[in-house]
């Protein structure tokens, strides 16, 4: 059973409990932190690209992976009616706690039988695909959610600059279907996580796997570090 590293610190951080943060080991090989208040920052704190998906989510919206639940609480505290979804038990518990009234705690392929209006995938959501030959599955159950007319707001990076440059100015990757495709563990207080993998998606392979899937795809706004935000609509017929 996968050990739920996520909800277990968030959980924490909501009863007081705060000591330390979440410890990441990626095949990048390097070790990081997230740090859990990062999880419950207000929209000021928020970069902006998050901001910027934020003002753009209309009509009914589903935040999938919404974690702590601080982007469905912006929206259904300015009058959106937003459902929040991930697959940690902890994370929905948070989400309940903070006063999120429409929360579902299921695995994304488990959902069905609902449409919205804005599909809301932050802080990198298209790693959820795990890898880049899931893209199509993953695109395709993305859109069983939509109504007509209906989007998706997601953000990502390239990450291709983690990457040694070679003499001839390109850069060295290692022996993978995708350079964007990283596996990761998690640990936090003693407690590891089995392997998942995770997806970055550069926007130009975004876009050839929208249209691929009959999707329209913009670049709606560039980050400072090498990120952007897209949006994907359902071609007009």
């Amino acid at each position: 059973m996968q050990t739920d590293i996520l909800g277990a610190a968030v959980l924490d951080f909501q009863n007081g409990n705060y000591t330390t943060d979440i410890k990441t080991y990626s095949s990048l090989e390097e070790e990081d932190i997230i740090p859990i208040p990062y999880l419950f920052r207000s929209y000021a704190e928020m970069p902006p690209l998050e901001k910027k998906a934020l003002q753009l989510a209309k009509g009914t919206i589903l935040d999938i992976g919404c974690g702590a639940g601080s982007h469905s609480l912006y929206l259904q505290e300015t009058g959106k009616n937003v459902t929040a979804l991930d697959s940690s038990k902890g994370a929905i518990e948070v989400c309940n706690a903070r006063g999120i009234t429409k929360t579902v705690c299921m695995d994304l392929y488990d959902f069905k039988d609902q449409k919205f209006d804005t599909l809301l995938l932050l802080m990198n959501g298209i790693g959820l695909a795990g890898k880049l030959n899931q893209i199509n599955k993953f695109l395709i159950q993305l859109k069983s959610f939509l109504n007509p007319g209906g989007q998706i707001l997601l953000d990502s990076s390239d990450i291709l600059y983690m990457f040694d440059p070679d003499e001839d100015g390109g850069y060295w990757i290692p022996d993978v279907e995708y350079y964007g495709e990283v596996s990761f563990e998690m640990e936090y207080q003693s407690k590891k996580s089995e392997s998942f993998n995770w997806l970055y998606l550069d926007y130009n392979t975004l876009q050839r796997a929208a249209v691929a899937n009959n999707l329209e795809c913009e670049l709606v706004k560039e980050g400072e570090h090498f990120d952007y935000l897209a949006k994907l609509t359902l071609k007009q017929q």
